[in-house]
């Protein structure tokens, strides 16, 4: 992946995984990639991989199992 230098890699590597939350790479209430995953496929240190799960998780998109990982949390109901 190219990154933009004026925007923080974190940013970046969450947009790539809100988009595949979106649609539907990974489906509600299945895992996403561990911390572990995310500096192996994008190359940036563990320290921002665990912000990038952080932000998701704050921006109510993931939810935490613990001991179990990060999981896509379920779509609020269409009103």
């Amino acid at each position: 992946m190219q990154f933009v230098p004026d925007i923080p890699r974190w940013r970046q590597v969450a947009e790539v995984l809100r988009r595949r939350i979106e649609d539907g790479t990974y489906p509600p209430r299945t895992r996403v990639p561990s911390v572990i995953q995310i500096t192996a496929e994008f190359g940036i240190a563990a320290a921002t991989a665990q912000k990038v799960l952080q932000g998701l998780r704050k921006d109510g998109l993931t939810y935490t199992e613990p001991g179990l990982g990060s999981f896509v949390a379920q779509k609020p109901a269409e009103s």
